[in-house]
């Protein structure tokens, strides 16, 4: 079991760096393509993604670790913190961009282009995956 977790959590590793590298990559082209506010865009929106996906991945952490707790239990208590954390980091996000986009002049598009670095990020794992010659260790239970 300890393989496929280390399997798994190199492959979290990748997004979060191809996440943050993108951002980094489109901050650049955009404030040279663009302007330096463009530019801002993309870097506060890749930065603003690389966040959710840490703290969701943090939340299911969370969950899991409950159920594996819970097993087998007739009632299952979920904290309040729990789902704070998941409600509250989308009010967090929100505000945030509310804020930049409103006090600092960023282009909507670009912010919403660095958002997407995630989701390329993800897409690149997905592929790097397919062409990988170290499959998916399976332990035979």
């Amino acid at each position: 079991m300890a393989a496929d977790d280390a399997y798994y959590a190199a492959a979290e590793r990748r997004i979060e760096y191809v996440t943050l590298g993108l951002g980094a990559a489109g901050a650049i082209c955009a404030a040279v393509v663009w302007s330096a506010a463009a530019g801002a865009g993309v870097a506060t929106g890749a930065i603003l993604a690389w966040l959710n996906y840490r703290w969701l991945k943090l939340g299911v952490g969370a969950l899991a670790r409950l159920s594996k707790a819970q097993e087998g239990a007739e009632k299952v208590y979920v904290p309040r913190s729990v789902y704070f954390k998941f409600i509250g980091r989308y009010v967090l996000l929100i505000l945030v961009a509310y804020v930049i986009l409103t006090r600092f002049g960023v282009p909507v598009a670009s912010l919403l282009a660095g958002f997407g670095a995630v989701v390329v990020a993800v897409l690149a794992e997905v592929v790097g995956q397919l062409f990988r010659t170290n499959k998916i260790p399976h332990t035979d239970s």
